[in-house]
């Protein structure tokens, strides 16, 4: 690994409550730790039931205000919020780095891709209209008002710090919604970044308040307050069960963005060296620490041994090391949990059976490094063919049936993502149609756009967050009728 010598300082982090920068009411503050060097970079506040409070109190009164912001003002505003957060893409994607540990290049690129995301839901609210209906009877009108649902409260996560948070963020002040944001512990400061970009941009006091602390105790605070009318949350599916359940007993809807354990069907007929490529980069990006990540590799027998030379080559040739270095392809995991996570199901899945083809161990002692690690005959029952590994582990096994091959990709209660690798334009439209999943990305790797919806099936979740479909869970419908009796 090389190390990098640029100094880079952490800033504080505060809480964003009632329009004020500052921290918790009692001072309390947990450790932020730089997965790359096990080095304690800053503190980040833990909010009181107070704070949560006042946080709560000021979405409230903002929202009276922001959901009456004609549309073209909130376009303005979030789409100063975009140049802003472009303009700082270089300096928030070092402190993502030093948090949370992808290369800093990947790093920046989530916040200009962050920039785009603002942007399009911009444009995206600038849309939403209401409908007439042809009534039945002279002197009727009949109508549908799409108004905003009314204050927000969402939960994201560590692993892409600016882009979960702005796709929530940006949803709900498109369409007029005011949000508390559960910020993630682990990367706080990059999340308080974008936010400083709404604000700086104008966004008035209370539309985004911003809170870290307890997960549990916040979740569970917010979601029962009367107040808050919608959840959106990303994370783990057991996570996501536990908030839906509590949200449902307040009959309060969700989008829900949970876990994956993304199938790959490798046809005989696919291009094996473009697929190994692509399908390489795409499962140790972040460390593989993305829900959408490629896992389960089911490979045709005929082209099993070329695949998986031409992968496990690719695997080898990652580079490792501290994001901040530029030659950097792969950064740590975030913490110390997915190291351990990841050394027991490679250790669970070698006894019973598996080879390892590449990596299946940790770098050094010094930082949560682990190696690209590729996993060969790995049976059913071990734990990573069934829990999702959530790190830099693909698992890689061969079929001869392509019946059989689908039957594997569902058999997971998982429906996030599923890929597809075949020249076969009938092949292609056929299994799109018969794999269980929010999105199938089919001889590419094509998800994640702004303008394309974003979203899983079944333990995967509920709703979406990218596409027009995302604002739809913002919105309500009021259908008014009139009898004019002049």
């Amino acid at each position: 690994m090389t190390n990098h010598n640029e100094q880079i300082a952490y800033p504080r982090v505060d809480l964003l409550i009632a329009g004020q920068w500052r921290q918790a009411s009692d001072g309390a503050s947990a450790p932020v730790i730089n997965p790359a060097t096990e080095e304690e970079i800053g503190r980040v506040p833990i909010a009181t039931l107070s704070d949560l409070e006042q946080a709560v109190l000021s979405t409230e009164k903002a929202f009276q205000v922001w959901r009456q912001t004609a549309p073209h003002e909130r376009y303005q505003i979030m789409k100063g919020a975009a140049r802003l957060l472009a303009a700082r893409a270089r300096e928030i994607g070092l402190i993502m780095t030093l948090e949370q540990g992808k290369p800093v290049a990947q790093a920046q690129a989530e916040v200009a891709n962050g920039a785009d995301l603002i942007e399009w839901f911009a444009e995206e609210g600038r849309r939403i209209s209401n409908r007439l209906i042809p009534a039945r009877i002279a002197n009727v009108e009949q109508r549908v008002i799409r108004d905003p649902i009314g204050p927000v409260a969402a939960f994201t996560p560590w692993n892409f710090p600016v882009n979960q948070a702005v796709r929530k963020i940006s949803a709900a002040v498109a369409a007029g919604c005011t949000i508390i944001l559960k910020g993630p512990e682990d990367t706080p400061a990059s999340c308080a970044a974008l936010v400083a970009a709404f604000t700086d941009a104008g966004l008035p006091e209370g539309v985004i308040n911003l809170v870290y602390g307890n997960p549990s105790q916040i979740s569970d605070y917010l979601i029962k307050h009367p107040v808050v009318r919608k959840v959106s949350f990303t994370g783990s599916t057991a996570v996501g069960k536990q908030l839906a359940s509590l949200a449902g007993s307040q009959m309060k809807p969700v989008t829900m963005e949970l876990g994956g354990h993304g199938p790959v069907l490798i046809l005989s007929d696919a291009d094996v060296e473009r697929a190994a490529t692509i399908l390489c980069g795409a499962k140790y990006r972040n460390a593989g620490q993305i829900c959408t990540a490629p896992t389960r590799f089911i490979v045709h027998d005929k082209i099993r041994a070329p695949f998986l030379e031409a992968f496990v080559e690719g695997a080898k040739a990652i580079r490792v090391g501290n994001g901040l270095d530029p030659e950097t392809q792969m950064g740590p995991v975030a913490h110390e949990r997915r190291l351990a996570a990841m050394e027991m199901l490679v250790a669970d899945a070698v006894a019973q059976g598996a080879k390892v083809a590449a990596g299946g161990k940790r770098i050094g002692n010094r930082g949560f490094f682990f190696e690209p690690t590729v996993l060969t005959d790995v049976p059913l029952g071990a734990r990573a063919m069934n829990e999702e590994p959530f790190g830099p582990v693909a698992l890689i096994n061969s079929c001869d049936d392509e019946d059989a091959m689908v039957a594997e990709a569902n058999r997971l209660p998982y429906g996030l993502a599923s890929y597809v690798y075949t020249r076969s334009p009938r092949k292609a439209a056929d299994l799109g149609r018969r794999l269980e999943a929010g999105m199938i990305s089919i001889n590419h790797h094509g998800l994640g756009l702004p303008e394309v919806p974003f979203g899983g099936i079944r333990d995967s979740g509920h709703g979406n967050e990218g596409g027009a479909e995302a604002l739809d869970a913002y919105l309500v419908s009021k259908y008014i009728t009139h009898y004019d009796t002049h």
